[in-house]
């Protein structure tokens, strides 16, 4: 019943509105009036011709005054006009009191003189109640609605970002990958072809799966298996890598190419620099809609300051980005960098499917 009537409403014209508003502010007066002197007709017929001033002065305050003063935060002009607005509505409420209710409805009383400024004084206190309640409306009205647009252009923005952050780590991946391929096809190493292959698996992952905002979690670890593989496949016997993995639930979604420039970064940034006995160890966990990742890995004992500073590469600080807008509040990210070994270790609070 109450979605019909608010349907209802909503289909009624503006002018509509506004009318259907004044009627039932002249009719909850009339019936409160009535009441107390039972004569309804006549309270009805007064509170209806008591309208204009009132009319008046509120449309006035919400379509003149609002825009020119109080939006525009002036408040002294919009407060000190507001009650030029009521004086002179009160002054035409009197004199609708005067030549209209004393002669026709209460001929036989006295009311007095036009220019009474304490009856106008009076008079503009009965309009400002209704100036206040819609100016209010009004103002509210015009809050939200601004609010609206300040929450779609701050999500738009949010998901241009993202999208940028996202574009600029496909590439970033592929060049890592691509200059992979092209030192092993230098040393005309017979893992060249393989590593084509699984090429074409991560790339065809990157251009027609991950164009979402998210993706099933198994596939992001598709992608990250792929990836140790073809590091294995490079890097050969001198290269340790472990790889775990525990999830206690299916069908987890999470935000594309997410988990693995943490790994890419534990390759291009802690491995590439051994020449022995280089080693990678990689945890990850789903627990209770917790997802916790670790990746830990050797260091270069020949590591210089500029190496040091270029550790973190686009694709992890970008990764940091897209935690911060995805994520605000319902993530930790720790680093520890120590001479031997680089840890991170990301925990996520994922949303429930």
């Amino acid at each position: 019943m109450q979605d019909k009537l608010l349907n209802a409403y909503t289909q009624i014209p503006r002018v509509g509105k506004h009318i259907l508003f004044w009627c039932l502010f002249a009719s909850f007066y009339a019936i409160l009036w009535g009441s107390f002197y039972d004569e309804y007709t006549d309270q009805f017929a007064l509170q209806f011709i008591f309208l204009p001033p009132k009319i008046m002065a509120t449309y006035l305050t919400m379509y003149w005054l609002m825009p020119r003063y109080l939006l525009k935060d002036r408040y002294l002009l919009f407060f000190g006009w507001v009650i030029i607005v009521l004086v002179v509505a009160g002054f035409f409420n009197w004199a609708t009191s005067i030549y209209i209710e004393n002669p026709y409805f209460y001929p036989g009383e006295n009311y007095g003189s036009l220019w009474n400024i304490q009856k106008i004084l009076k008079s503009a206190n009965y309009i400002y109640p209704v100036v206040v309640l819609a100016t209010l409306v009004k103002f509210f009205k015009h809050w939200y609605k601004n609010q609206q647009m300040a929450q779609q252009f701050r999500q738009e923005k949010l998901q241009a970002e993202l999208k940028f952050l996202k574009a600029q780590v496909h590439p970033h991946f592929l060049f890592n990958t691509l200059n992979n391929l092209y030192a092993l096809t230098l040393k005309k190493s017979e893992n060249a072809p393989e590593i084509v292959l699984k090429l074409s698996d991560l790339l065809n992952y990157m251009l027609y799966e991950c164009n979402t905002d998210k993706v099933p979690l198994k596939k992001e670890i598709e992608l990250v298996q792929n990836y140790v593989a073809l590091e294995k496949l490079r890097y050969g016997d001198r290269l340790d890598v472990s790889f775990n993995v525990k999830v206690d639930v299916k069908d987890i979604a999470i935000a594309p190419m997410f988990i693995l420039p943490f790994v890419e970064n534990s390759f291009k940034h802690g491995v590439s620099g051994e020449t022995e006995n280089a080693w990678v160890s990689i945890d990850l966990q789903v627990k209770e809609g917790h997802l916790t990742l670790k990746v830990d890995n050797s260091k270069s004992n020949g590591e210089t300051k500029d190496e040091r500073e270029y550790r973190e590469g686009i694709g992890l600080t970008n990764v940091k980005r897209r935690l911060e807008l995805l994520f605000e509040g319902r993530y930790e990210l720790k680093i520890l960098d120590t001479e031997e070994s680089y840890l991170v270790v990301l925990k996520l609070e994922l949303e429930e499917q």
